[in-house]
């Protein structure tokens, strides 16, 4: 074919959004107007049948992934921690609302590990100076779960950085809106703990755990065991405040018993500070 000759077309049949928008216009009747008519991808009452939830499964698997990549993001620094550590101002201020012996002392934790939201900010700012590679691919965005507190932080820290960062939020009974540092564009939403878990670590080359409950730890030690089975590459885990983590959970007893080796409390390291960590993680990748 020379280079005078028509090209044949790119595409033969219409977009799915065309085809949408031409659905839109369709005459009114008994038939078009019944639910078994609907385009399947346009009928909602469909995807949300029992039956499709691998369908659904799959979409939420596929959106961030596609959206990420489009966006180019290659790696991302990974927060971990709590959505009720405060930042210092707020923390004195509950503690000064306490009304009882036990809301004090709750207060006073809060309190004691609220400059850890300082911290988050400080390492996610560092972070915000995003590597590209020669492909101009962006590395060590910062990723959080998108909700309040130590989450807000990472994010907080990014745009003071004016760097973009990943928010992967999750319906709750309780409302949980995105904090207000998380990219737009680069906000998402789940249904599946286990697939916000997955999106959590497919592009993590570091991960900064902060004190935090039960979310945290499930997060914190799914992705230890990864690491600790193979299923995963090593990476820095960074495991904020000492004390807190020594106190809660007894990793020493763990080898001790024998139900993990000794040689995977190597796994994580623990950190105090931002600057420490970033210093680990530039060493373990130069």
């Amino acid at each position: 074919m020379s280079s005078n000759e028509p090209l044949p077309p790119s595409r033969m049949f219409p977009a799915a959004r065309a085809e949408a928008e031409q659905a839109r216009h369709t005459p009114s009747s008994p038939q078009t107007e019944d639910p078994a008519f609907r385009l399947a991808f346009q009928d909602q009452d469909f995807l949300l049948r029992e039956d499709l939830r691998p369908v659904r499964f799959q979409l939420e698997m596929m959106k961030p992934e596609v959206l990420l990549d489009e966006a180019g993001i290659a790696s991302t620094f990974v927060f971990y921690g709590s959505a009720r550590i405060p930042e210092p101002a707020l923390a004195q201020e509950r503690l000064a609302r306490a009304a009882s012996d036990e809301e004090r002392r709750i207060a006073e934790r809060l309190v004691a590990n609220a400059h850890y939201y300082d911290v988050a900010r400080a390492l996610a700012r560092r972070a915000g100076g995003a590597v590209h590679d020669p492909d101009g691919r962006r590395h060590f965005v910062v990723c959080s779960g998108g909700g309040p507190s130590i989450m807000e932080a990472a994010n907080r820290g990014a745009a003071d950085a004016g760097a973009e960062s990943i928010g992967l939020n999750i319906v709750l009974p309780h409302e949980q809106l995105p904090n207000p540092y998380v990219t737009p564009s680069l906000s998402f939403r789940f249904h599946y703990f286990a697939l916000r878990k997955l999106h959590f670590l497919l592009r993590a080359r570091a991960v900064a755990v902060f004190p935090g409950g039960f979310g945290t730890f499930d997060e914190m030690f799914e992705l230890l065991t990864l690491v600790q089975t193979g299923k995963m590459a090593p990476l820095p885990i960074l495991l904020f405040g000492r004390a807190f983590w020594e106190r809660v959970v007894n990793f020493e007893a763990l080898a001790e018993e024998g139900v993990i080796g000794r040689s995977d409390l190597a796994l994580f390291r623990f950190c105090e500070s931002a600057e420490e960590a970033w210093a680990h993680v530039l060493e373990w990748y130069c």
